[in-house]
């Protein structure tokens, strides 16, 4: 059965209230347009991955290697995009010989101070120039990390911005992915309904894009009400992976009557 909202006097009211909400407690960013109506014990829901990300370029250069294009699987840990890196491996290098070089003056300085034949700024200064140098390679080592964006968590490729053979700069936009192993279900109540809802209440999600039904149970309850319209934001989780279930794809939320 159906959970029918009690009081039909403020039904209308909150209807209006609740179209066209513009915050729920959470940030901007978070808020979803499609999620704006509660009737009956039915409410309005889209479906979200867990986990998504855009990836920016880190350093300047060429873009050598795409090797996963829209929607692909990859995994966790492997490469997404490859700049060519040949200018920073080059820089490492350098920073690597220069420090072998600076260690090996302190080091020597260290030996002449035991015998009283350096001063103590020449040996502080030499201390301080490997330190420098040791500093620099750290730099070029970030930088040749750089040059390869490696997957944060395993799912699929929503977009890829750049072309193999672009060239790019630092904070340049190169690939937006999702994890769709964990889809989860954005949904917005009365919060009346905290008077019964609880983590792990369950429902029925039925996707309009499938037209079929599935079990679902209550993940997160908002961490506070807005003032305005009296609605929290809740998220659901599905019982068990659906293929045929995909992020962005929208629904009705069935709720039972609770005891």
């Amino acid at each position: 059965m159906r959970y029918q909202w009690r009081n039909s006097v403020m039904v209308p009211v909150f209807l209006a209230a609740v179209v066209g909400v513009p915050s729920t407690g959470w940030s901007k960013g978070d808020q979803t347009a499609h999620i704006t109506r509660v009737d009956h014990g039915v409410a309005r829901g889209i479906v979200k991955a867990a986990a998504q990300a855009v990836l920016y370029a880190q350093v300047q250069g060429r873009v050598s290697m795409l090797p996963y294009k829209e929607g692909q699987r990859f995994e966790k840990g492997h490469m997404l995009v490859q700049i060519d890196c040949d200018k920073y491996q080059a820089e490492l290098a350098v920073a690597i010989a220069e420090h072998e070089v600076k260690d090996k003056v302190y080091k020597n300085n260290v030996e002449l101070g035991k015998l009283n034949a350096v001063s103590n700024l020449d040996l502080e200064t030499s201390e301080a120039e490997a330190k420098k140098a040791s500093a620099s390679i750290r730099v070029a080592a970030v930088n040749v990390k750089g040059c390869q964006i490696a997957a944060p968590f395993g799912g699929r490729v929503v977009s890829v911005m750049v072309n193999e053979h672009e060239n790019v700069f630092p904070n340049d936009k190169l690939i937006s992915l999702l994890d769709d192993s964990s889809l989860e279900i954005e949904l917005v109540l009365p919060s009346s309904s905290l008077s019964w809802l609880k983590r792990k209440s369950p429902f029925t999600f039925v996707v309009d894009e499938t037209r079929r039904k599935y079990p679902a149970r209550i993940k997160e309850i908002g961490a506070s009400v807005d003032a305005a319209s009296q609605t929290i934001k809740v998220i659901g989780a599905f019982e068990k992976l659906l293929p045929e279930v995909l992020a962005g794809m929208s629904g009705t939320a069935q709720f039972v009557e609770q005891p």
